[in-house]
């Protein structure tokens, strides 16, 4: 898959681009319901005989329209979003530069320039797409603003559960600490990939050793403990992960969230490694202790469970 990033006014010419099929959208997460627009494009692509591309934008818009609202978390930050579109086998992916400049764009104007401009002759998006300044262009106005260039195939609700399918569903059941229940609607667990980086280094002083986490521009889970496993060299392992401010040790004081694995049976230095983070499932909530003893009481049950759970999804026939 060729990435290319287009500042507007892009510069592409249309007599040097090949006949495309484009599926439209932000897809942060990449979810089962992204999944069916991208897979009906690449269907389409190929009865066409055409390339196919995916074209998204980033930043989010609302970072760029509502900035006092400073910057989002996403499920998919940019880097994951390519991992996980290239894995799809599409040819190109289009990101651009979600600008003030690009966001005045008329409905008309981005069709223009972004769709026909870009010798796209067949459109792929959800039945709520939008497109435009305040996103007046919609699925049902895209044909008037086509001026017969192209083609539409819109797609409808995809629903778990009667409940559609969303980013926005995705995220809340992160809110809640619900992420069990991602999978079938992802598509898989939900993961997120950072870098250790030093911390306080007490967790080895009780019998717990912990690897911090730096989770950059990625949503995580309300605060609490979680069942998890961890990707890491090229294995995976199982583990506990705690998610918080630490209150035993910090009291109130709410300044920094950390995130903190225990693995088991693990014995490696990991300083600075990359690791992805797999949240199975919700264990409990952060709670301060009254003393160390118990703190390290409530450690070996969380691992317990931990081990509990992993075991009885078989897991770890994750190779490690």
């Amino acid at each position: 898959m060729e990435t290319i990033i287009l500042s507007h006014p892009h510069q592409l010419r249309k007599e040097n681009l090949k006949e495309t099929v484009v599926a439209l959208g932000f897809f942060d997460g990449v979810h089962l319901g992204h999944k069916q627009v991208i897979s009906t494009a690449k269907q389409l692509a190929k009865q066409k005989e055409m390339q196919c591309a995916v074209m998204t934008f980033s930043p989010h818009p609302k970072e760029v329209l509502r900035a006092d609202q400073g910057p989002l978390d996403y499920l998919s930050p940019m880097p994951e979003k390519i991992k996980l579109i290239s894995q799809l086998e599409v040819d190109i992916l289009y990101v651009i530069e979600f600008t003030r400049e690009f966001a005045n764009l008329t409905p008309q104007q981005f069709v223009d320039d972004y769709l026909i401009g870009l010798n796209v002759k067949h459109v792929v998006a959800g039945f709520d797409y939008s497109y435009g300044k305040l996103g007046k262009g919609t699925m049902e106005t895209l044909p008037f603003h086509s001026r017969n260039a192209f083609t539409q195939t819109t797609i409808s609700k995809v629903e778990k559960d009667h409940e559609k399918i969303s980013s926005t569903n995705i995220r809340k059941l992160l809110e809640k600490g619900k992420v069990a229940q991602i999978p079938p609607v992802l598509g898989r667990y939900y993961e997120v990939v950072g870098i250790v980086v030093h911390g306080e280094k007490r967790g080895r002083t009780i019998g717990f050793p912990t690897a911090n986490i730096n989770t950059d521009r990625y949503l995580l889970p309300i605060i609490g403990v979680y069942a998890v496993c961890v990707k890491v060299k090229g294995r995976t392992y199982e583990g506990v992960c705690n998610i918080g401010y630490k209150p035993t040790f910090h009291g109130e004081n709410k300044s920094f969230k950390s995130v903190e694995i225990h693995l088991f049976d693990f014995d490696q230095d990991i300083y600075d490694e990359e690791v992805a983070i797999q949240w199975i499932e919700w264990i409990r909530s952060e709670k301060k202790f009254d003393s160390i003893e118990q703190l390290i009481s409530q450690i070996q049950e969380d691992k317990a469970k931990a081990k509990l759970i992993l075991n009885k999804l078989n897991m770890c026939s994750c190779n490690c």
